[in-house]
């Protein structure tokens, strides 16, 4: 099973994709597509994380970031620990994940909107293709906070 078949994949752009769960086996085929960062945004604890991911990541010889991410509590810091880990990925290949591709698209946006010139439609184009946070409050208003006009 490849990357590209993981649950609710999106390709963002030529280095850039998210996912919500992977598997051991896409993992470990990381490395053969040129792969070079993992920013993996699912607490530990979570039913759907998978047992040694940060090992089979950095055998690949692939940077590995973890930032656990209460669902129901995200936070500005859990962002600021993303907008670090997308600074020193400095372009590299990268795919971003936690469990259904929520927290990994919302922090992308908020990232975009903040560093890449994307607009607000545009962020709000990216999450509302996978999800409606205004069914989640805790997310909404984090998201009206991160990015001007969200609703």
């Amino acid at each position: 099973m490849s990357i590209e078949q993981a649950y609710n994949f999106k390709v963002i752009d030529l280095k850039t994709t998210s996912s919500g769960v992977i598997s051991a086996e896409q993992l470990q085929q990381l490395s053969n597509l040129n792969y070079q960062w993992v920013i993996n945004l699912l607490p530990s604890d979570s039913e759907y994380a998978t047992a040694d991911e940060q090992q089979l990541v950095e055998d690949q010889k692939i940077a590995y970031r973890h930032i656990p991410v209460d669902f129901a509590k995200p936070t500005g810091t859990d962002y600021e620990k993303f907008s670090l880990a997308m600074q020193q990925a400095g372009g590299k290949k990268t795919h971003i994940h936690c469990a259904a591709n929520y927290r990994a698209s919302a922090f992308f946006a908020i990232y975009a909107y903040q560093n890449l010139n994307w607009t607000t439609a545009q962020a709000k184009e990216h999450i509302e293709s996978l999800w409606q946070p205004a069914d989640y409050p805790n997310w909404l208003a984090l998201l009206k906070e991160m990015i001007d006009g969200y609703q």
